[in-house]
């Protein structure tokens, strides 16, 4: 919606609704919190998504097809050496895209039970692991999610989401908060910061009981003990040795299906 002329040169005359500058006011971000939560809350809603599998991971893992394009155009050695580091990290992307197909089939995404869709995957939105869920999904035809948001550099929404679930926020804690709080599951690949982030936050939320029960893998276990000495956090006291017991590793996209599942995940598919 474009603005209203504004008459007699005055900003005062126009709705409230239709006075950008009113709305951008600082002392209207309570209101501009509300709309976003409530944009995306009855989209949902209208979809009849009550719950999700969040699939997490970093932003720069490349697909195969990208894989393959920097090795026909390596020409050097530096150039062969990124290209076989890209090819041994598109095998993570096959990953979660196979994850996206497995759970959108098992999960619940597809037909409505009493108008709910369940376990429907959702990301951050972006390109990489995000995108691989989100292209996983597409591949059976099942609805997925993408709660993208605006950055300096600006991440565009990957592809395979369901345009009428493509979300775009300004704030990260509301969007933080739409990625949380209906999640039954959270499946985390190698990433960087953003991917930390949100790891930390899902489980705090299972460590202090904030949100309920949902089960959590990490896939890579080599990279997840490289990064995280998570046996330290035990031994120097700061986290209790049962917390350890709120994700386990897998490596392939069945074994993580297997473990959300055994370790209390409930699904409405087919399978």
């Amino acid at each position: 919606m474009t603005e209203t002329t504004i008459k007699n040169g005055s900003r005062s005359s126009l709705l409230a609704v239709e006075d950008t500058e009113f709305l951008l006011r600082d002392e209207m971000r309570a209101i501009r919190f509300a709309l976003e939560y409530s944009k995306a809350e009855f989209a949902l809603r209208d979809w009849g998504i009550r719950s999700t599998i969040i699939v997490f991971g970093s932003a720069r893992i490349p697909s195969p097809e990208q894989a393959a394009a920097a090795t026909a155009a390596a020409q050097t050695e530096a150039e062969k050496t990124m290209a076989t580091q890209w090819q041994k990290r598109s095998e993570l992307y096959g990953i979660a895209r196979e994850f996206g197909r497995i759970a959108s089939e098992r999960g619940g995404a597809f037909a409505p039970r009493h108008r709910w869709r369940d376990n429907v995957i959702a990301t951050g939105g972006g390109p990489g692991i995000m995108e691989a869920a989100n292209r996983g999904a597409a591949d059976v035809g099942a609805p997925s999610i993408g709660f993208n948001i605006t950055l300096p550099h600006e991440q565009i929404p990957n592809p395979y989401i369901t345009p009428e679930l493509s979300f775009r926020f300004h704030y990260f804690a509301m969007r933080k908060m739409h990625l949380a709080m209906r999640a039954n599951a959270l499946a985390i690949f190698p990433g960087g910061f953003g991917t930390m982030d949100e790891l930390f936050e899902l489980l705090t939320l299972q460590q202090t009981r904030k949100a309920p029960h949902a089960p959590i893998v990490m896939f890579d276990e080599r990279y997840w003990r490289k990064i995280i000495n998570f046996d330290a956090l035990v031994e120097e006291g700061v986290i209790a040795a049962e917390d350890l017991g709120l994700f386990e590793f897998a490596e392939t996209a069945e074994e993580g299906w297997a473990s959300l599942v055994r370790r209390g995940l409930q699904t409405h598919g087919s399978d």
